[in-house]
């Protein structure tokens, strides 16, 4: 056991410099590659054919359109396929989710620009009895994005503003659309950090975030968007705006409904604005990365690091050998650490003094070797070393598309038996005759990650392709699995349509009852993202 500092494992050769060899992944989302219509993925409705489309919705007109256009004026506000059939390949990227896995029937894309276009949109909706989907970054996993028949798709990209921002106190106002990486580049030019970070932050959208309450990679240090939003704007079913864009920590006058709106998927409410209370950026940051020999022992180098790194722990990921071999065998390049190991951690510091930090984080990697619990470790450099090591985390779900289907599932598990489910699942897959190394099977390997500090499991069944079979084995019963644990379902991104059927795993009838009321009396009328959620 020992521990070395960061080599140059993106090169090719001992001696080649890592950016003239390395391969990186971009952080916006995997896109699936071009599709010729014979390849196009199978409509969802066909591939859930026990879910019919609401007769109480109306078909879309050419009246319809052109009352639309009259709000919107710019073409490029309407991608019309109702009146004109050659724009169903515009169109296309708005009804398929990144992962192949859904695709709906739109004919039409609505991008409003301000709030009161989205107000005149869903009042006319609403009065005509036409169902939408809001789309943000269209970056989720469970289909809550997408269409399933045609509803119309309000597309919040155009709403892509930095509103305000106080230097001050830190609270930021955005609009919905604006893209998340693009809001903390700018928050670093002023000395802040957004309290969030994802993988797909090249593409994922602030309010597509706040609607799926978005975890991340450093809940762990920042927690989640339930407590560093401060007030959102959001348009009602009938068109009613609802202002409760408070800027202030504090603010304990009634009811806080904007709580109802993150985590709701667009169901109760389109968001268009949101006030996000944003921490001073760190001035220094730190990265280590380390093999173990067992889940025992990454249970108890984490209960090291909350000890011993605590004031200055700001991430702390899980990653099996199945997925970091993938990332490997995807980009080609050379590993961080020498050897193999059935477990490895990412550990991120953030603090003040950088010379302390990574003293301290050094030690901590020398205690934890000593003692047993690491065999092998690296500490990075440098900012481009850091990014590099993050690269290896970050990378798994981009390197998984590259191989075909994803079965994905993002729950959160008692932290002692987090990665039992993944051995678990793949002992059933495998019992099943769905696992193997050859194209008659379906199955390439079942993988897991997450965010150990919060309980976070990424459960990934990779496939060579989408197979009933799969499906039927994996469901439900990894949700029986999470709920003789008290687990959650859903930790990240939703219940969509994939989980709409099981959300009584993770919520009784009482809580389910209520969701149900508070649906029905912000939308009587059913007409925001329909066929999903509750």
């Amino acid at each position: 056991m020992r521990l070395r500092s960061y080599r140059n494992f993106g090169s090719a050769g001992p001696e080649a410099p890592l950016a003239a060899t390395a391969r990186c992944f971009s952080s916006s989302r995997p896109r699936p590659l071009q599709q010729t219509p014979s390849q196009r993925v199978k409509l969802t409705s066909e591939t859930y054919p026990d879910i019919k489309r609401d007769s109480r919705f109306s078909p879309l007109t050419k009246e319809h359109v052109a009352y639309f256009r009259g709000i919107l004026g710019s073409d490029s506000a309407v991608i019309d396929g109702v009146t004109n059939e050659s724009a169903a390949d515009d169109i296309e990227p708005f009804n398929s989710d990144w992962m192949g896995k859904y695709r709906g029937q739109c004919k039409l894309v609505l991008k409003p620009g301000s709030t009161e276009e989205v107000s005149k949109i869903l009042k006319y909706c609403n009065d005509n009895l036409l169902a939408v989907v809001p789309q943000g970054g269209n970056t989720g996993l469970v289909g809550g994005s997408v269409p399933v028949f045609d509803e119309i798709v309000i597309n919040l990209s155009r709403m892509n503003q930095i509103v305000e921002f106080d230097e001050v106190s830190g609270a930021l106002v955005v609009g919905a659309g604006c893209i998340l990486e693009v809001a903390d580049q700018f928050l670093a030019s002023k000395g802040y950090i957004f309290p969030l970070d994802l993988g797909a932050k090249g593409s994922c959208q602030i309010g597509g975030n706040l609607s799926t309450n978005a975890g991340g990679l450093r809940l762990l240090r920042y927690g989640s968007l339930h407590g560093s939003t401060l007030g959102i704007e959001a348009v009602l079913a009938d068109g009613t705006i609802v202002d409760d864009l408070c800027k202030l920590r504090k603010n304990n006058t009634g009811y806080d409904l904007k709580q109802l709106f993150i985590g709701a998927e667009g169901t109760i409410g389109i968001i268009t604005k949101a006030s996000i209370q944003c921490p001073q950026r760190s001035a220094a940051q730190n990265v280590a990365f380390f093999g173990l020999e067992s889940f025992e022992k990454v249970q108890q180098a984490f209960r090291e690091a909350k000890g011993q790194l605590s004031e200055i722990l700001s991430a702390f990921e899980l990653m099996d050998e199945s997925s970091q071999a993938l990332v490997g065998e995807v980009t080609k390049n050379r590993r961080p650490l020498e050897g193999k190991y059935p477990f490895y951690c990412l550990i991120e510091t953030s603090g003040s003094n950088a010379d302390h930090d990574s003293e301290k984080l050094g030690a901590f990697l020398e205690d934890v070797m000593e003692k047993g619990i690491v065999s092998d470790g690296t500490l990075a450099q440098d900012e481009t070393q850091i990014k590099a090591l993050w690269a290896w985390r970050e990378g798994i779900a981009e390197a998984l598309g590259h191989l075909g289907g994803v079965y994905k599932y993002d729950v959160s598990i008692p932290l002692q038996e987090m990665y039992q489910l993944v051995e678990d699942t793949k002992a059933r897959v495998d019992a099943a005759g769905l696992l193997g190394d050859t194209d008659e099977y379906p199955v390439r390997e079942v993988i897991g990650y997450g965010h150990m500090g919060d309980a976070n499991l990424h459960l990934n069944v990779s496939t060579r392709r989408f197979d009933k079979r799969v499906e039927q084995c994996l469901e439900p019963f990894i949700y029986e699995w999470i709920e003789k644990r008290q687990g959650s379902i859903s930790a990240e991104h939703g219940l969509g349509l994939q989980k709409k059927n099981y959300i009584g795993y993770s919520r009784n009838a009482t809580t389910i009852g209520l969701m149900k009321g508070l649906k029905t009396h912000f939308d009587p009328k059913g007409i925001l993202n329909p066929y999903k959620y509750i």
